[in-house]
């Protein structure tokens, strides 16, 4: 494999319908016509990027620096730099809802609208809701030139009726507005103790990433976890039936990967899937990968997508 000059993730912060968005880059900065092709990350919720880096970089590296790599925040989770705040147009970012989760899929349009040239060919990556973000991209702008997307444990029908949607609705649709309080309280304590906190709450992962500490501690930031409360009670109360037309129109682009322990998408709705789409790329993890991958299994997701997609690697 080639070594890259360059193969570090670089983060980017600007504003994109109104609201703060936070850009993790692996390879170059600007895209020009002659990059033909950019992977781009579209994350899970909490949506911050920097729980990817190592994922990112390990997928830059196995395919030889020849593509970019990008990951682009949801709208709002991410802390502001000092001479930024959460909102730059707030009639925009409230007209639009940004924070919500069509918002967020707006959101990603106009990003790639601005910051991608029309000849440049991507290969999506979603995780969890990122993967009914994807879908919804693909249904509201069908020009869109997608080679493949790859749906990391996709959270893409009833997510409420999940055995962890059971737990979190009531949480993030009747009591989101309790958990506030002591989110302001974590958010007031020293940068030290939130990283002692973290990893003391991680301390039963014996593989934990080391990147994503510094990730988690900013969303103790008060206004990056709001915003990711908000967007996940509207997942909860939006994301009902699987979208079959979407997949039937897109099928020949898509790749699902389903956990075989994940208790946001049961192994049922692998099972459901595949007997609707006999002819789809259905995956049934045999590794027993936590939904949460980024933890402990970046790398290793990583080596899976580079060997799926072979064929593009050059």
């Amino acid at each position: 494999m080639a070594t890259c000059a360059r193969s570090g993730a670089q983060t980017e912060f600007e504003y994109c319908c109104g609201a703060l968005t936070e850009i993790l880059k692996c390879g170059p900065s600007r895209l020009v016509p002659q990059h033909k092709i950019l992977i781009l990350v579209i994350p899970g919720n909490p949506g911050v990027v920097g729980f990817y880096k190592t994922f990112m970089e390990r997928l830059y590296g196995l395919f030889e620096c020849r593509h970019p790599v990008w990951a682009l925040s949801h709208a709002g989770h991410c802390v502001p730099p000092d001479s930024m705040d959460m909102v730059q147009d707030a009639q925009q970012a409230a007209a639009g809802d940004v924070f919500g989760i069509s918002g967020q899929i707006d959101h990603k349009l106009a990003f790639l609208k601005k910051q991608v040239p029309t000849e440049t060919q991507l290969i999506l990556v979603g995780h969890s809701i990122g993967c009914f973000i994807i879908l919804e991209m693909m249904k509201r702008n069908p020009q869109l030139k997608v080679l493949k997307a790859i749906m990391l444990f996709p959270t893409i029908e009833r997510m409420a009726v999940t055995p962890q949607g059971k737990v979190m609705t009531p949480v993030l649709c009747q009591m989101r507005y309790l958990a506030y309080l002591p989110l302001f309280l974590l958010s007031l304590l020293p940068e030290t103790l939130k990283s002692g906190l973290i990893k003391l709450v991680f301390a039963g992962i014996p593989s934990l990433d080391q990147n994503v500490i510094e990730p988690t501690v900013g969303l103790l930031s008060g206004d990056c976890a709001a915003n990711a409360m908000y967007m996940g009670g509207q997942e909860m109360k939006s994301i009902l039936e699987r979208d079959n037309v979407t997949i039937k129109k897109n099928l020949d682009k898509l790749i699902f990967y389903y956990g075989a322990t994940d208790h946001w998408c049961p192994v049922q709705y692998y099972l459901d899937i595949k007997q609707d789409f006999p002819s789809g790329d259905f995956k049934l993890c045999t590794e027993r990968l936590r939904h949460a991958f980024v933890l402990d299994s970046g790398s290793r997701v990583a080596e899976m997508i580079a060997e799926w997609i072979s064929d593009l690697r050059t």
